[in-house]
């Protein structure tokens, strides 16, 4: 073979071999880049998202001051495997001066720490401006190589001080005020560890599905170098929804004047408790419910237990003489009594005195005798002389002309044993004869045992808030309302409107007048003459009571004042009740409503009036 050829055929196994070359190389570039592509590495994850934790809703007073508000709780967190022993000390310091926790108690958690180097909570109790600020110095600690990165899994990681939202805490801005009435709440924790509250007690229980009705917040995007989401269009945004915002019907000023005065009479009367409501008769609305006995929800004492109750419509009690109106009202509107009738004192066994006065009345009722505590100069009696000087003798002769099932139904339809419907929870209903008892011997025309007490309000029970409803229909022409606290709910800034129409007509126009008319005059001549205001209308009814114990009356009496204060253009109902006033010794006449119920009565008016509630006129 020539040369020539020699060379030609070596050429061309030359180009064959560097085609090959070429071939393979570029196939194990290619199976290098699949097999990188297949591989499962740990890359950085390019998405990032952030949870937002919605709070429970705020109960607000009418004048918009936030009674009980929520806010957020943060956690702070370090791993001790990323923090520079070296640099320990300063970490523990700055730490310190940011959270306002002390150097020791951070040094000692993260020295337990550092014997078994892991992640670990400096605390749980962070507040929002705190956590701010802790989150700018956890920018700083990475400047200051506090900490430094570690190899975990062939990937280096570090990981400083993080700041994470770890729950909420309630706050009650005015400590007790309003209280027992907003109640109390107990903390829970959620299945993610989040801390939450739910209500036990008051407001805060009955609208605690509304309160904590929440949904939190979900931002989800790509991340940016600094760790920061950036949103597109494929980004999801669900904005956090606070629980509802509770507005009230009673306006802070009010409420709490009330409060500073009670806690003024509890100690002058030497009471164990005072209770004071203002309600409109017209609609229902709570203007004030105070109580001498409160408590701070957000640090509940020891000492605070027996004040957690809402007394207004957990305590029961018997009503006494403020029950007279409902009776005597209830046979007047079914014309049981005449114009200008007369009932006898059954005082016509003794002599007159040198006021001209008859010994007190007495009546025999089977083997019980009843007394009245007025001495009359008259033997028989008008229906203003039973009202305004609040005879048992001669209200206990006129329930008596009322069937057992009328008195039984009516004193049903003015609320007696039965829910007043009041936005609290744990409500009690007291107990009274049944139809039954109160029917015993009417077919025979003999007087009725159960009538009788049960007419002046002894033998039955009753809660504050029941004879403050009741008490709205004499001034309101015969209609009682549904007392109400909460006036509208704030969801996703949408006021909701929650008055109630509720109302029932018990009595006619005309009868409800007629005793507005009697109570007005037992103020102005009869057993409530302190608590007369000039230039506003001022009406009420007394009651004194004393408490029963396994079947016996102790020396401890409940006095009240329920009534109205009415001016040209707003009309109060408002109700009074003392507990366990004294009643030995110098003072022992404040156990008589009239020294105790009746100047609490007159000063709840006076602040009507002093913070523009009432107008005295100037006829």
């Amino acid at each position: 073979m020539s040369s020539k050829n020699i060379n030609k055929i070596t050429r061309i196994k030359k180009i064959f071999i560097i085609l090959i070359f070429i071939f393979l190389s570029i196939l194990l570039l290619l199976s290098n880049i699949f097999v990188t592509i297949s591989d499962k590495r740990r890359l950085p994850n390019l998405e990032s998202s952030k949870k937002e934790l919605a709070i429970r809703g705020n109960i607000l007073s009418e004048d918009n001051f936030k009674i009980s508000s929520s806010t957020k709780l943060y956690k702070a967190t370090i791993d001790t495997r990323f923090l520079d022993r070296k640099k320990k000390d300063l970490f523990i310091k700055l730490f310190s001066i940011y959270s306002d926790i002390p150097e020791d108690k951070i040094k000692e958690k993260i020295d337990d720490s550092l014997k078994n180097p892991g992640s670990i909570v400096l605390s749980y109790n962070i507040d929002s401006k705190t956590a701010k600020n802790l989150k700018e110095l956890g920018f700083k600690l990475r400047h200051l190589n506090v900490f430094k990165s570690i190899e975990i899994n062939d990937n280096k990681i570090l990981r400083g001080l993080n700041i994470n939202e770890s729950g909420e805490k309630r706050l009650y801005s005015y400590e007790d005020t309003l209280t027992p009435v907003v109640g109390y709440i107990r903390k829970y924790e959620t299945k993610d560890g989040k801390t939450k509250v739910n209500g036990i007690k008051g407001l805060e229980k009955s609208y605690n599905n509304i309160l904590n009705n929440t949904k939190d917040g979900n931002l989800k995007g790509t991340r940016d170098v600094l760790s920061y989401i950036s949103f597109n269009k494929n980004s999801i945004i669900q904005n956090r929804v606070d629980g509802a915002d509770l507005i009230l019907n009673i306006p802070l000023r009010l409420q709490k004047n009330l409060e500073l005065m009670l806690d003024n009479f509890k100690v002058k009367l030497g009471a164990d408790e005072i209770i004071v409501s203002i309600m409109e008769s017209d609609t229902g609305k709570i203007r004030a419910l105070a109580s001498s006995n409160r408590f701070d929800p957000g640090l509940i004492k020891q000492s605070d237990i027996p004040y957690l109750d809402v007394s207004a419509i957990e305590f029961l009690f018997e009503p006494g003489s403020i029950i007279k109106p409902i009776s005597i009202a209830l046979a007047m509107d079914k014309h049981k009594i005449k114009n200008n009738e007369l009932f006898s004192a059954y005082n016509g066994h003794g002599n007159v005195n040198s006021k001209g006065e008859y010994p007190r009345g007495k009546f025999k009722l089977g083997r019980f005798t009843i007394g009245d505590d007025h001495q009359f100069t008259k033997r028989f009696l008008t229906i203003d002389d039973i009202f305004i000087y609040s005879s048992n003798i001669g209200t206990l002769q006129v329930a008596q002309r009322l069937s057992g099932k009328e008195f039984y139904e009516g004193l049903k339809s003015f609320g007696i044993t039965e829910k007043t419907q009041i936005d609290l929870p744990y409500e009690k209903v007291g107990v009274m004869p049944t139809i039954r008892q109160f029917s015993a011997g009417e077919s025979s025309g003999e007087d009725n045992v159960f009538k009788a007490t049960i007419s002046y309000g002894q033998g039955m029970t009753g809660t504050f808030m029941q004879m403050l409803k009741a008490y709205s229909a004499f001034n309101n022409e015969g209609i009682i309302v549904t007392p109400k606290i909460v006036q509208s709910l704030v969801v996703n800034d949408k006021k909701l409107s929650l008055t109630d129409d509720t109302t029932s007509k018990v009595i006619s126009k005309k009868t409800a007048n007629e005793i507005k008319r009697l109570l007005i005059k037992t103020v102005t001549k009869g057993t409530g003459t302190q608590a007369q205001i000039e230039g506003i209308e001022v009406g009420g009814k007394t009651g004194t009571a004393q408490i029963a114990r396994n079947g016996k009356y102790q020396d401890i009496y409940i006095s009240s004042f329920f009534g109205f204060a009415n001016d040209k253009n707003k009309k109060y109902t408002i109700g009074v009740t003392v507990i366990n006033p004294i009643s030995t010794g110098k003072y022992w006449y404040y156990h008589y409503a009239s020294w105790s119920a009746v100047p609490v009565f007159k000063e709840v008016v006076n602040n009507l009036v002093k913070l523009n509630y009432l107008t005295k006129s100037v006829e």
